[in-house]
């Protein structure tokens, strides 16, 4: 899921299952462990397996954090036809 540059491909995200894959795409190539991850966003292991499992009620700002934290961004765009 990376490009030759290191940096993850556009990737649509249309199921919060969709960006729980993402986000642990993401941590793993980052050689980080879930309990990494939460220590450095301040939240609890719980909260990683949730996302990554694609809880669909997940809090929206905590989850914006989180993918600003792995260094990725939310564009919002028409869909391509």
């Amino acid at each position: 899921m990376s490009t030759s540059s290191g940096q993850p491909p556009d990737t649509p995200v249309r199921t919060a299952q969709d960006l729980g894959q993402l986000i642990r795409v993401t941590r793993q190539a980052q050689a980080l462990r879930q309990s990494d991850l939460a220590g450095l966003s301040g939240t609890g292991n719980r909260f990683i397996v949730d996302l990554e499992h694609g809880k669909p009620t997940m809090q929206l700002q905590k989850v914006l954090d989180m993918i600003d934290l792995l260094g990725l961004e939310v564009i919002i765009r028409r869909k391509r036809r």
